[in-house]
């Protein structure tokens, strides 16, 4: 199964999986007996939040700058003059080690709002951090006002096809590590994690069903879903899943469009509490991006998908957390049963 106008396929996602061999984490496959109780079924955990710099965002920033390198040896030139992103923060990481890795210089444009933990990674790993406005708009126009002054390389955080087929091996550790899965949550925010693994199972395994997992307030894929067009956010509101605030884009869009089965919207309190959870009981620092999917996998809509679907995997994307902006805890009314 393949998606009309996809920029990738399976073999691009292979080629990722060949280039970041040994070079990145094969992450864990957890399990949480109380979890399974409260979900009413097997829910397995990939714990990207374990990963190199802390969220799967390695995996398609350093498929990217190993491509980048990869078509520098073959052409007989030089390396890139430096490396580009406009990033949350996870991705601005993650491109900063790859870059780093490389000895490519790396400049970051980072919304203003960003947590101070990513910033300050950014910087550790040797980066330029650039700092824009909290919106697509701005984020965009000063990443490619930096390509115009360094003549560096944009890599989009999740548009560039590269970095989709790299957040697609995601899924082929799990076919790997849970052949018995029915089905695959993923939380949403720009699209590339989501694009990448619904290529890789839908080629592999047509019976996986593929979940989005999207914040209310952010609800820029279930909109485009539910209209059949793409439908940016123009004006997000706030989220606690800082790492979703932007939208899915033109080559993340028609993947999601043919590929991914539906996409679930949870409340901001649904996300807290899900986080929450997911410290408490698995004992894992998760962002609450990724309390993202459980919250879905435990909300009334997900009670709508057929029972038979028992195996379920949700990925926790990432661990990135500015421990001082929890200040939510204490809003958060009583414990989660």
């Amino acid at each position: 199964m393949a998606a009309q106008g996809a920029v990738l396929g399976l073999d691009e996602v292979r080629d990722a999986e060949r280039r970041l061999r040994g070079r990145i984490h094969r992450t864990p496959l957890l399990t949480c007996a109380g979890l399974d109780r409260m979900a009413g079924r097997r829910l397995l955990f990939k714990c990207e939040l374990l990963q190199r710099t802390g969220s799967f965002k390695i995996r398609g920033a350093l498929n990217a700058v190993r491509s980048l390198v990869e078509e520098s040896e073959r052409a007989g030139r030089e390396l890139p003059r430096a490396v580009v992103t406009h990033s949350s923060g996870n991705h601005g990481q993650a491109l900063a080690c790859a870059a780093q890795t490389e000895g490519i210089p790396a400049y970051i444009v980072v919304p203003r709002t960003a947590p101070q933990c990513k910033q300050d990674a950014i910087r550790a790993y040797g980066a330029t951090l650039v700092p824009c406005d909290p919106n697509d708009k701005s984020r965009a126009e000063t990443a490619s006002a930096v390509v115009q002054e360094t003549g560096g390389v944009l890599v989009h955080p999740n548009q560039e096809p590269a970095v989709i087929a790299g957040q697609g091996t995601i899924a082929l550790e799990v076919l790997e590590q849970a052949p018995q899965v029915n089905a695959v949550v993923v939380p949403v925010g720009g699209g590339g994690m989501v694009a990448g693994i619904a290529v890789a199972i839908k080629a592999l395994r047509p019976d996986v069903k593929v979940f989005a997992a999207e914040p209310s307030n952010v609800d820029d894929c279930y909109q485009s879903k539910v209209r059949g067009e793409l439908t940016p956010n123009l004006h997000p509101r706030d989220t606690v899943a800082d790492a979703v605030k932007t939208s899915i884009g033109p080559n993340t869009w028609p993947i999601i469009r043919d590929l991914v089965d539906d996409v679930l919207i949870v409340s901001e309190e649904e996300i807290k509490r899900a986080t929450w959870l997911v410290w408490e009981r698995m004992k894992l620092l998760i962002e609450p991006t990724a309390g993202v999917g459980l919250a879905a996998v435990l909300s009334e809509q997900f009670q709508a998908v057929p029972w038979d679907v028992q195996n379920v995997c949700i990925v926790l994307c990432g661990g990135n957390v500015d421990l001082k902006s929890l200040t939510w805890l204490a809003d958060l009314s009583g414990k989660a049963e």
